[in-house]
């Protein structure tokens, strides 16, 4: 386990926090549960029948876990109200959110936290990233002040001298596929906080392109140029700079000779993707290629943490997304 981890972890531990897993159709939501209780990294709860428990439970202690049957629970009706009443202007009748909460556990999921029973979720095992996320948007909403929701992958390089002793945050990879200059400014600048408050160090934001301070000449570059500017303009204490190519952002040789006076080039540690098909196959051919951690995609945006799963995950990919929850979810409340 990386030291950025282990690290998580102890810091999930010391302000406990509850996290719900809704896929109690997926065994690795118990493996994974098993193991958060075990470490006391948080406190679980899985949503699930009693059946759905037994089929998929089998052999995993969560004997600490909370389970909840939404069937029978003394607070559903409670949360179906919430839910009619939260979207009572796109005319959701009381039967649409009872067919829709009992019927995707995501949802009652998102009414939990919405209802201040919880702290955060983590879905995506089994689930695509909308069906994880239109949940979340439709019941826990936007942070005040935040433009738009996005999606990041933290990344942690075994053996590697670049970023924060080779961590970093990959944006968006997993969320917003191709957002405009507004947008990727905001991206970097939600990053760039995410950076700080989960590496507990200064973050250095490097604004990715396939040319370097105007090395080509495209419309795709003048984009990044654009989202830099206003980036730096709405958050002028930020060290963020582009456009930049990957070698130049963290390689400091490569950094010094293709942008001299940048005060980002040659040791990023956040690296804005210029759009989801390049950060989505950035971050999987540093995983796979690297035998990088990988724990995302991470939200940021909503008002309370609600992470999504690669459906690829392992079960300790599951306890990491949990960790790092708990920890958002502390920042939250503070």
């Amino acid at each position: 386990m990386s030291n950025f981890l282990e690290r998580i972890k102890e810091r999930a531990k010391a302000d406990k926090k509850t996290i719900i897993l809704p896929e109690s159709m997926d065994a690795r939501t118990f493996e994974a549960a098993e193991k958060v209780l075990k470490e006391d990294i948080a406190n679980i709860i899985i949503i699930g029948t009693p059946e759905e428990i037994e089929k998929y439970g089998k052999g995993y202690d969560i004997s600490k876990a909370t389970i909840i049957n939404p069937f029978t629970y003394e607070k559903t009706e409670e949360y179906l109200n919430l839910f009619v009443e939260l979207r009572k202007s796109k005319g959701l009748t009381y039967e649409q959110a009872k067919e829709q909460a009992l019927g995707d556990y995501m949802y009652y999921a998102c009414l939990m936290v919405k209802a201040g029973d919880a702290d955060g979720v983590v879905s995506g095992a089994c689930h695509s990233t909308a069906n994880t996320l239109r949940p979340s948007l439709q019941i826990v909403k936007t942070k005040p002040g935040v433009k738009l929701v996005s999606a990041f992958f933290v990344m942690v390089v075994p053996d590697c001298e670049y970023g924060a002793n080779g961590t970093f945050i990959f944006a968006d990879s997993g969320l917003e596929q191709n957002p405009d200059p507004e947008k990727l400014a905001a991206i970097a600048a939600c990053s760039a906080e995410s950076f700080e408050l989960l590496a507990e160090t200064e973050a250095y934001v490097a604004m990715l392109s396939h040319s370097t301070m105007g090395s080509a000449k495209h419309a795709d570059v003048d984009k990044v140029v654009e989202a830099t500017r206003i980036c730096k303009e709405a958050n002028p204490n930020l060290n963020v700079d582009g456009e930049l190519q990957l070698d130049a952002a963290i390689v400091p040789s490569v950094g010094s000779s293709k942008a001299p006076g940048s005060s980002v080039a040659g040791k990023a540690n956040v690296l804005v993707f210029p759009d989801l098909d390049a950060g989505n196959i950035g971050y999987k051919l540093v995983q796979r290629l690297a035998k990088a951690e990988a724990y995302g995609p991470i939200t940021q945006g909503i008002a309370m943490p609600i992470n999504d799963l690669s459906r690829g995950c392992s079960a300790d990919d599951i306890v990491g997304v949990c960790a790092i929850t708990a920890v958002q979810a502390q920042a939250m409340n503070k």
